[in-house]
C-alpha cells in the first residue's frame, strides 16, 4: 500500500560452529513481533573474520534499504563479525545491537586450543582471531563500540573441563561473563543459560526484544562506569 511505513528489520548473526537454523526460534519470535528479519548463513570456519565482513555486507546493505532501521542480533562469534561490519560499512539507519555470549575479549578456550592442529582445521582462520591476545590490526577491525549495544552473558556450563580448568569464573563453558564485555556497551546482563543454547531460552529472547525496542534490558544491569556512557 502507497504510504505504508517500513518495518524495522533485524539481521541475525549466527557463531562459528553453527549455521543460521540456530537463531531459528529468535528469528520466529522478532517475526511475530513485527520485525522483518533476515537470518544468514555464511562460512564461519573457513574465513578470517575481516573476509567474514566483506561476505555479509552486500546482503546487510540491501537488507537496510528496505527496512527502517535496521537492528543486528548475534550468538558467540557473529558479535566480532558484527563488530567487523559496523566498523567498515555501518547502514546510516542502524539500530540497536545484541550480542549473545560474545567474545569480545578473546576466549582462554581460544587460547590453549588455538596451537592444536585439529582446532586449526576444525575452526579455521576465524578460530585463530578468538584468542585473549590481540594485535593492532585485529583491534582497529573490530573498531570502536559508540552505537547502542546490550550484551548477554551467560553463567551455566555443559563443558566441565573448560568451564573449570581453562576459564575464570562466572563463564558459560566457552567465555567467561569478564571477556563478553566491551568498552563503549550501553547496558549488560547475565542470565543463567549456557553457551550452546542460550539463544533458544526464553528468557533470553525476551530480553534482546526489550533491548531492541527500548535500548535497556528487563533484567539488573550490571554496567559498571568504565565500561558503559
Amino acid at each position: 500500500m502507497a504510504g505504508t511505513a517500513s518495518p524495522d528489520g533485524v539481521l541475525f548473526l549466527h557463531g562459528i560452529a553453527r549455521r543460521s537454523a540456530s537463531l531459528a526460534r529468535m528469528e520466529h519470535a522478532f517475526q511475530a513481533q513485527g520485525y522483518a528479519t533476515l537470518n544468514l548463513d555464511y562460512p564461519a570456519r573457513t574465513a578470517a573474520l575481516a573476509d567474514l565482513a566483506s561476505l555479509v555486507a552486500p546482503a546487510m546493505a540491501a537488507f537496510a534499504a528496505r527496512v527502517s532501521h535496521v537492528h543486528v542480533v548475534t550468538h558467540s562469534m557473529g558479535g566480532l563479525v558484527a563488530r567487523a561490519l559496523l566498523t567498515r560499512q555501518r547502514p546510516d539507519n542502524l539500530g540497536r545491537v545484541v550480542m549473545l555470549a560474545p567474545p569480545n575479549g578473546g576466549s582462554e578456550v581460544a587460547d590453549r586450543l588455538h596451537g592444536m592442529a585439529a582446532y586449526r582445521r576444525f575452526f579455521g582462520p576465524a578460530g585463530a582471531e578468538l584468542t585473549t591476545r590481540r594485535d593492532a590490526s585485529l583491534a582497529a577491525l573490530l573498531g570502536t563500540v559508540d552505537y547502542p549495544l546490550g550484551v548477554i552473558a551467560g553463567d551455566r556450563t555443559l563443558y566441565p573441563v573448560e568451564s573449570w580448568l581453562m576459564l575464570p569464573r562466572p563463564n558459560d563453558g566457552r567465555v567467561s561473563v569478564q571477556r563478553t564485555r566491551v568498552a563503549g556497551m550501553s547496558a549488560h546482563v547475565t542470565l543463567h543459560t549456557s553457551h550452546g543454547l542460550m539463544m533458544w531460552n526464553t528468557r533470553v529472547i525476551r530480553e534482546a526484544l526489550h533491548f531492541v525496542r527500548n535500548g535497556r534490558f528487563l533484567g539488573p544491569d550490571a554496567r559498571t562506569p568504565e565500561e558503559c556512557p
